[in-house]
């Protein structure tokens, strides 16, 4: 019997191997200091997947390399014998005196949008009136807020809504405009490493932007705001102020860029006023409101209905016998909804795929699938061929299990003639679903699937794409528009796995909007390692059954025995206990950096598995590696050859070629990976290390992804002690603020989505 430690005490702890060896020494122990502390991630307390770093790294790695600006920028004043201390004693000095000047002309009341004029204004005075209570939100929307048009009910020719296309090749940055740009870097004290980064961001006049407004700078991932306020003193002097509105818009979209970072599409305005008073900025609504007459954020108030009054909607209902949840209806009161702020390219891509889910549900037509149905292997997935039958979109969930029910869905329809795709979202998934499956990113590019119609939309009648919790805003809106009227869409997916690493939280909003059947899936993965995972999805850490040494605890007293522990698993104890090779076996832990994070025991594993100079980069052939084409996609390989171009690269059966210059950016080693960039991945077993230090990342959904990533054996390296079960029962999901659920709820009136499966 094996139980978890924290969970039933006093169990004896086990090898695979059923032997002791001995100590663990400090592996990795070079390990720089910025990485003492997992790295932390959208969605997850130390991850490192989400953000735009090309690596998918965004905490811990964007910190690490972080250039260092602040105290680089000259005096303000232009004085050379002035030392550093003295400059910033002489700001603060003026800073404070200007901040006693404004106290005292604000002694007397002021009219709201009092110093502003014009549309900034009117919309101060508009949203502070519709906070209060004193004005309904049409009132402000009619000026705030970007039109939007509703989902029509059936849209052919040219009034077809812009099909989006994958992302274009990276472009090649001018090596004139890096120039210009590292001129101005050093005349603001700038390091001289930034100069690339910025021509990448601000375009070819970046040195002009930069000169123009110095805070465009804070545009750059991993310049923190007060670095760029020290290049801003260096080049602007005496004209540089707190309350600048160019700083005050470059923070505004900063905050806004950052809480991307952590998943969310829109922050809610009370929250990034409060953001702009903590940095020095003395009068945070007429800044909010400089940013949004600027055109850099657009203002929401979403689940408001024409007479300004918040929507009512009762909770959802339970799953009927056929285990369908059905639209629910609307009824009872709600809270009142948020004045929200989010950047355009997040809320183009909800309000694009809120529509293109409405289309889907409003232009499909009910069929009877019945024979196909009673053709199923399970109950389960003869109510999933019902409801896809009889809708234009269809949510699933369940487990590992579950995968073969959107499989069988898929078969039924292309029997009956229908043109269907199974999508995943990583190439490892591809294997469990069985032939012919194709990947999100493989489909939207063209590279596989059926490709497109005349019209530019995808040669599709049903598609069924599982790991939907992986979804990211952008990409699904991507998915979504390129899918043609009437085609059927069902969204498959475990909704107890972490979030996706980019924005968004594209399943659980389309589950909680309940404007489509959902059917759940009763089908339960089997065996020790399905009992567990199940357990902690609902909170509990439980003793299982392991006769086969399916689960195994190893406890280690510190990270460098964690090291030592894992080695050890992965090239001994594993392969010869379970019969799993080292190749076959995956390392997950919370985070990059850490005595125990990836790159310590990547270093570890590759002495032992694959020692070699890593002449190319860092690499060898044989170096099992982790490959970022994308922030938040990771896909798994081992490393063929090393050419002029770059190396070659062999991710799960398919040939990559990394170009040289992104070699650095986009490659790391890959014997250890972070739950984020595992999720919707599998390996016949997994090693889960979790040292001390790794408490304070650990989550329910962060153990339930990493824990259910095994298919046969799971190792835990256990070094947490009651976090562990203390994680699983109290600590959900973080919340991201997202405007997807009420989008669908307005565009989608309940009743909507169509009759309930039979």
């Amino acid at each position: 019997m094996t139980a978890l430690p924290g969970a039933s005490p006093g169990t004896p702890a086990e090898d695979p191997a059923s032997e002791d060896s001995g100590p663990g020494t400090s592996v990795g122990a070079g390990e720089d200091a910025a990485a003492t502390a997992p790295d932390r991630v959208p969605g997850e307390a130390a991850d490192g997947e989400a953000g735009p770093s090309a690596d998918g790294g965004a905490g811990g790695e964007a910190s690490a390399e972080q250039p260092s600006l602040g105290g680089a920028a000259a005096d303000a004043t232009g004085g050379g014998g002035v030392s550093e201390a003295q400059a910033e004693l002489a700001a603060q000095r003026e800073l404070r005196s200007r901040i006693e000047k404004r106290k005292a002309e604000k002694a007397g009341p002021i009219a709201a949008g009092g110093k502003l004029s014009g549309t900034a204004a009117d919309l101060l005075a508009a949203v502070r009136a519709v906070e209060s209570g004193d004005k309904p939100s049409d009132a402000f929307f009619e000026t705030a807020a970007a039109p939007r048009t509703p989902a029509p009910t059936s849209v052919a020719g040219p009034g077809r809504p812009r099909v989006p296309t994958p992302e274009p090749a990276r472009r090649q940055v001018d090596p004139g405009t890096v120039t210009a740009v590292l001129e101005v870097l050093v005349s603001g004290g700038a390091p001289e490493g930034l100069a690339a980064r910025v021509a990448g961001v601000l375009g070819d006049q970046a040195a002009d932007a930069l000169r123009e407004d110095p805070w465009r700078l804070l545009a750059v991932p991993g310049v923190q705001p007060e670095q760029a306020d020290g290049f801003a003193r260096a080049l602007l002097g005496e004209e540089c102020r707190p309350d600048d509105g160019r700083r005050a818009t470059a923070l505004v979209t900063w905050l806004l860029e950052r809480a991307a970072l952590r998943g969310h599409t829109a922050m809610e305005a009370a929250a990034v006023r409060s953001a702009l008073a903590g940095r020095a900025v003395e009068d945070p609504d007429e800044s909010l409101q400089h940013a949004i007459a600027e055109g850099a954020v657009l203002v929401f108030q979403d689940g408001v209905d024409a007479a300004g009054e918040p929507e009512e909607a009762e909770g959802p209902e339970a799953p009927d016998e056929h285990g369908v949840q059905e639209p629910r209806e609307a009824s009872g009161p709600q809270e009142p909804v948020p004045v929200l702020l989010g950047l355009d390219r997040y809320a183009l891509a909800e309000e694009s795929l809120a529509d293109g889910l409405a289309r889907l549900v409003k232009t499909a037509q009910p069929a009877s699938w019945e024979d196909a149905a009673g053709a199923a292997e399970s109950p389960s997935a003869a109510e999933l061929i019902r409801a896809a039958a009889g809708h234009g979109l269809v949510a699933h969930t369940g487990g590992e299990a579950a995968r073969a029910e959107p499989a069988a869905l898929v078969e039924a329809a292309r029997a009956l003639g229908l043109r269907t795709v199974l999508a995943v979202h990583h190439e490892n998934g591809r294997r469990r679903p069985g032939a012919g499956t194709v990947t999100v990113q493989g489909l939207l590019s063209g590279t596989e699937g059926p490709g497109r119609d005349e019209d530019g939309t995808l040669a599709v009648d049903l598609l069924a794409v599982l790991d939907a919790p992986q979804l990211d805003v952008e990409t699904a809106a991507m998915l979504v528009e390129s899918l043609p009227d009437g085609c059927r869409l069902v969204l498959g997916g475990d909704p107890g796995v972490l979030w996706s690493a980019g924005a968004g939280r594209v399943f659980a909003d389309v589950l909680a909007a309940r404007v489509c059947p959902v059917v759940a899936s009763r089908t339960p993965d089997p065996g020790p390692l399905g009992e567990l995972v199940s357990g902690i999805g609902i909170g509990e850490l439980n003793r299982v059954e392991a006769p086969g040494k399916e689960v195994v605890i190893v406890p280690v007293r510190d990270a460098g025995e964690a090291v030592h522990r894992t080695v050890q698993l992965v090239a001994d104890s594993v392969p010869r206990a379970i019969g799993v090779p080292s190749a076959d076996t995956q390392v997950i832990t919370v985070g990059h950096g850490g005595s125990a994070g990836t790159r310590a025991l990547n270093a570890a594993l590759k002495e032992r598995l694959n020692p070699g100079p890593g002449r190319f980069g860092g690499f060898d052939p044989a170096d099992r590696v982790a490959y970022t084409p994308a922030p938040g996609r990771t896909l798994t390989g081992t490393v063929v050859s090393a050419e002029a171009e770059g190396l070659r690269v062999d991710c799960e059966g398919t040939a990559v070629l990394v170009p040289k210059n992104r070699v650095e950016s986009t490659l790391r080693h890959g014997w250890a990976l972070t739950a984020h960039q595992a999720a919707g991945m599998r390996w016949p077993a997994v090693v889960v290390v979790l040292p001390g230090d790794a408490a304070q990342g650990l989550s329910r959904p962060w153990v339930y992804t990493a824990f259910s990533r095994a298919e046969r054996h799971l190792s835990v390296v256990h070094g947490v002690e009651q976090a562990l079960p203390r994680a699983v029962a109290e600590i959900a999901s973080e919340d991201r603020t997202t405007r997807l659920r009420s989008l669908l709820e307005g565009l989608l009136a309940p009743g909507e989505a169509g009759a309930a499966p039979s």
